[in-house]
């Protein structure tokens, strides 16, 4: 099996497993940008602690799922966003004013939609969650 988009696998992955309830899940393989994406996801309280796991082989993440996520998802293609175009990326990704976060690489680095509207930056849109 090819992993086309392995940031896409690990919010299906994730996303499943909070379904089944499960209270963990494995992520592999490993990669910055998909820590990166816990990390933001963590600050934001939507999963407990995660750890990297060396496997040998492209290494995996273990979260704890906190049954905070209702769908999440990647946004392909991943559409540039300026500073003040937010607003319509949010009516399209997520459902409701203030409910969810849109996951938005800038250069400064990994941070919400709602950072980057504080900072004044664009970027470009990686993942939304709520």
């Amino acid at each position: 099996m090819t992993l086309m988009d392995p940031l896409a696998n690990a919010l299906t992955n994730m996303r499943n497993n909070e379904l089944q309830g499960n209270g963990k899940c494995n992520i592999s393989p490993a990669s910055k940008l998909i820590g990166r994406v816990l990390r933001t996801m963590q600050k934001e309280g939507y999963i407990g602690e995660f750890e990297y796991v060396d496997d040998g082989k492209a290494g995996k993440f273990i979260v704890d799922l906190e049954g905070n996520i209702n769908q999440c998802g990647v946004v392909k293609p991943r559409h540039a966003v300026k500073k003040d175009e937010f607003e319509k990326f949010e009516k399209r990704y997520l459902p409701a004013k203030n409910f969810g976060i849109i996951i938005v690489t800038t250069p400064q680095g990994i941070m919400t939609h709602k950072e980057a509207k504080e900072k004044g930056i664009g970027g470009r849109l990686l993942a939304y969650i709520y």
